[in-house]
């Protein structure tokens, strides 16, 4: 952690978070990884209870009024005990919860995010579904307008949390006609008559996050659970990848801190050939390799939650940032783990230590919210963008005319 980036309260947000995780039992951990336990219910009740959840959130909804940087504070110290633990942390209370903050009503920040940030009830975002992921304008999921309610029909799948929830934020399609930007709304659907969760087992890891697939019969939504406006989904959908984004990459950096710590651990005890093997650059230039990129993954998620702080950012330029600090930190952290691995050997690649379960578990980081071709799709539009905006403004120097032949004007052909 770079304790210089932090104030007193950041501070004090994770040293409390530290002090709950340590409390966490062993078995918990190893049991979800096995799929013994589908949700970690007490878990997150534990966490409302000590009122760490939402950090960023008003204080009269049970948040603390913090910024960016505590909530990345928090999900980079619970990622410590495992990537699907920081995953079921962020989906509701940041996730969630700044929807309907951001675009709902106060009777639904009273109903619905009050009791999750106390940790008695929980939620679920559903966004993806079988045809696809990426494509959120594909959705499928249709909800047609009864006058004072939609019935709601689809499915979702790979939804954190779908078994524990107790409500769903899930994106259908209310106007089939309208464009693209128009034809989805996003709707708060109890869990209830016509709601049917199943759980997936056989991931490849982040198991025990209650991960599921949703269908939805005829389910009848109110029209007071439209989170924003009908035909808005798109500015909630912008809004929520700012959390999804930024928390992952925060995340990401907290469940890779482990495997760094526990190579190095053993690399200063492994002996080979006479020697502690951390002696050897073949081992120390990896472990050197790693903690390199860890620090360069928490520059970029602390500098980029400074800029969600700051009210002269644009979205646009911060929706770069985002999507270049989730691409980074996400492959960085899963180097960061296969060195760790691979400076352990053979033991690395087993049971015996949790190495090979966040290996599997960090698979996932440049997978879900968006996967990391679609960070390089968004970085490079937004880059281009800002060039062409700046460009009557962007330097006070011509750079292009610092070479011995810049005027060769016939060298310089274009089409």
């Amino acid at each position: 952690m770079f304790d210089h980036l932090l104030n007193d309260e950041q501070k004090k947000l994770r040293n409390e978070i530290r002090q709950f995780i340590s409390t966490v039992p062993r078995q918990l951990i190893v049991d979800m990884d096995q799929d013994k336990i589908q949700f970690p219910r007490d878990f997150l009740s534990e966490a409302g209870r000590l009122h760490l959840l939402g950090a960023r959130h008003p204080k009269h909804l049970g948040g603390r009024g913090l910024d960016w940087v505590a909530s990345c504070v928090a999900m980079d110290e619970v990622g410590t005990l495992g990537y699907i633990f920081s995953c079921v942390f962020g989906v509701g209370a940041e996730l969630v919860c700044d929807a309907i903050i951001s675009h709902g009503t106060s009777e639904q920040c009273e109903r619905y995010v009050k009791p999750l940030l106390a940790g008695d009830i929980f939620a679920a975002e559903c966004l993806t579904e079988p045809r696809g992921g990426s494509d959120f304008f594909g959705a499928t999921t249709r909800a047609e307008d009864k006058g004072d309610h939609f019935i709601l029909n689809g499915q979702k799948r790979f939804v954190v949390g779908a078994v524990g929830a107790d409500y769903f934020l899930v994106y259908a399609v209310t106007n089939p006609q309208a464009d693209p930007h128009h034809r989805l709304s996003c709707l708060i659907v109890d869990r209830g008559p016509g709601v049917e969760v199943g759980y997936l087992y056989g991931l490849m890891g982040c198991r025990g996050g209650g991960t599921g697939r949703l269908a939805f019969h005829d389910v009848k939504v109110p029209k007071d659970n439209v989170v924003g406006e009908v035909g808005g989904a798109y500015e909630v959908f912008n809004t929520m990848m700012v959390p999804e984004r930024l928390g992952t990459a925060a995340m990401t950096i907290g469940a890779a801190r482990p495997a760094l710590d526990i190579a190095t651990g053993y690399s200063s005890r492994r002996k080979a050939f006479g020697k502690v093997i951390n002696q050897f650059q073949g081992v120390s230039f990896q472990v050197a390799e790693a903690a390199m990129l860890l620090d360069a993954s928490r520059s970029m998620v602390y500098s980029t939650a400074k800029a969600a702080d700051s009210p002269s950012i644009s979205k646009n330029h911060l929706r770069r940032l985002i999507s270049e600090t989730k691409k980074f930190v996400t492959e960085s952290c899963q180097k960061v783990v296969h060195n760790s691995m691979q400076v352990m050997g053979g033991i690395g690649y087993t049971n015996i230590f949790p190495v090979e379960r966040i290996a599997r578990d960090l698979r996932l980081a440049s997978i879900w919210t968006g996967t990391n071709e679609v960070m390089s799709v968004i970085t490079s539009h937004e880059w281009y963008q800002e060039y062409k905006e700046s460009l009557p403004t962007r330097w006070t120097r011509n750079f292009e005319a610092d070479a011995a032949q810049a005027d060769a004007i016939e060298e310089k052909v274009y089409e």
